[in-house]
């Protein structure tokens, strides 16, 4: 992985309809989008980069000395958010750009590095992201879980919050006996398909699903996914997430 480029962005907006003004959340003296621009910074990134629509955003990221640009207010993603950030910074077309959320201030380095190495990796795809192995049915059978299913080439065939694949025959309470995967919201996109990406039509299956990877897909991208041996730490979307995150922060001190 040594000497791979690739650059970090985050986006971070104030207006989130769950949790408001969550990247300036207090997660143990430190606001969020801070926490997740140190975690990433771990990372072999050249560089890590908040794109924001917020001056209070931007002036805490100034603060503690993590880089920021500011970007409209109207975007309807975090992607098309991060395209506008890729030409204000100049990236080139070639370049690596992974995407890391903006509530992940748990997130793991090495996951950032394997995600952009995967894609140098695999020329024919446009995009690569996460999955965890399901261990749990609890899981399995929750739509709050994403699935992928993958093909030979360990690339994304389908992402849904059904149970999938399903399982013919099989019961409903247990898991299948083969593998199963949960999506990790974490992409690397090479940045001439990332700033392609919002020009693209949204499918019918993204709309239905909530899931914007299915447009990708439905206009016949490849996304490759990653495995990892190790489960990843959920993200804050509630006040209760945000309160354990806390506590495990408050332990670690």
């Amino acid at each position: 992985m040594s000497g791979l480029p690739f650059v970090v962005l985050i986006p971070a907006r104030l207006s989130a309809s769950r949790l408001p003004n969550k990247p300036l959340a207090d997660l143990a003296g430190i606001p969020m989008v801070v926490r997740v621009a140190q975690r990433a910074q771990l990372s072999q990134a050249s560089q890590v980069v908040v794109a924001t629509d917020s001056a209070q955003v931007m002036h805490v990221c100034e603060q503690f000395g993590v880089k920021v640009v500011m970007t409209r207010e109207d975007h309807p993603s975090g992607s098309d958010r991060l395209a506008e950030a890729a030409t204000l910074l100049g990236l080139a077309s070639s370049d690596i750009v992974v995407n890391v959320q903006g509530d992940e201030p748990l997130i793991e380095p090495h996951n950032i590095n394997a995600v952009a190495q995967l894609l140098h990796n695999q020329a024919a795809c446009s995009m690569s992201t996460l999955a965890d192995p399901i261990t749990h049915l609890e899981e399995w059978l929750s739509p709050h879980c994403v699935k992928v299913v993958l093909n030979a080439q360990s690339q994304a065939m389908y992402f849904s919050r059904a149970s999938i694949p399903h399982l013919r025959g099989g019961s409903p309470d247990q898991l299948p006996p083969f593998p199963v995967y949960r999506h990790v919201g974490l992409y690397a996109y090479r940045c001439d398909f990332l700033k392609l990406y919002p020009t693209l039509t949204p499918a019918a299956a993204e709309q239905a699903e909530a899931l914007e990877q299915l447009r990708v897909l439905w206009h016949g991208y490849h996304i490759a996914v990653h495995i990892s041996q190790v489960p990843s730490a959920a993200g804050v979307d509630t006040s209760a997430d945000l309160e354990r995150v806390r506590a495990l922060l408050n332990k670690s001190l």
